[in-house]
């Protein structure tokens, strides 16, 4: 719970920042901004699935309602949206890189374009699972959620969701520097290498940022191979949503550390208080 609450909080501090200090305006932050977004609601989503459980268990309730499918179906939505806002970043970077003159692609219109995509694609998905009964009650974990198990709708899910992203954003990684590695080989304009240079540079934070999402993502995705073979163990949801929670707060402090905007407007009005507190006191 705390976890979550932090999550959250951070989250919101982050939109507002970039909000009111109008960082928005370059397409790099606004993609910035759709994370923030995603990570928010998944927040949202987190904490509603700590006090529903909590509850459940104070009360001895072992019986559902309508707000556990509705948390449900905003779990899976969540989690889509904030993959793809990773990949949409590493996207953007590769076009920056490959093609530098595609000034269609780097647009604003492109890029929201894109993000409302991954959004109509993430909004739609959970909608079958939730109304062919596919998302089922656990008794024993006191949540909504696909039951681990070999299965198409199991497999299909954790691929969307999660496996196609996290692939495609290593193998666009690979390919920018293995592209950059050709130009340096070649007689390339200082100045053009250089910004590939850069923009290699943001990618590698955004697979750092990745790799605490498949790092305590790990225990999930092994429940989900053992499921094939062997029932789950007891209260297993439990133990992941232990990682889930934790994976949230340090991918929002990933994602202020390698967003040097969110990082100066942030730090700068952490030290414009600081100064007024200081004046204040003298």
């Amino acid at each position: 719970m705390i976890c979550c609450v932090s999550a959250v909080i951070l989250a919101l501090i982050f939109l507002f920042i970039i909000i009111f200090d109008k960082v928005y305006r370059k397409v790099g932050m606004i993609l910035v901004v759709n994370s923030c977004l995603a990570e928010f609601i998944f927040g949202i989503y987190l904490l509603a699935v700590t006090l529903f459980t909590f509850h459940n268990d104070l009360k001895q309730i072992y019986f559902y309602d309508s707000f556990c499918l509705i948390t449900a179906y905003i779990g899976y939505m969540s989690i889509g949206l904030q993959n793809y806002s990773y990949l949409l970043q590493a996207i953007y970077r590769y076009i920056l890189i490959v093609n530098p003159l595609g000034l269609f692609y780097q647009s604003v219109k492109f890029q929201v374009f894109l993000i409302s995509f991954t959004w109509i694609c993430c909004i739609i998905y959970p909608i079958p699972l939730v109304f062919t009964g596919q998302i089922k009650y656990l008794v024993d974990d006191q949540l909504c959620q696909i039951p681990p198990g070999f299965s198409f709708v199991t497999i299909f899910n954790a691929f969307y969701i999660y496996l196609f992203p996290m692939i495609s954003i290593v193998l666009i990684y690979l390919k920018m520097v293995r592209y950059v590695r050709e130009m340096s080989k070649h007689v390339t304009p200082v100045n053009r290498l250089f910004h590939a240079q850069r923009e290699l540079k943001m990618i590698r934070r955004i697979i750092s940022l990745v790799s605490i999402l498949i790092a305590l993502g790990l225990p999930y995705q092994t429940l989900i191979i053992v499921s094939f073979f062997k029932s789950a163990p007891k209260y297993h949801f439990r133990i992941v949503f232990i990682f889930i929670n934790a994976s949230l707060v340090f991918v929002l402090i990933a994602i202020l550390e390698i967003t040097e905007p969110l990082k100066t407007s942030l730090m700068r009005r952490i030290n414009g208080r600081a100064t007024n507190v200081v004046r204040t006191v003298a």
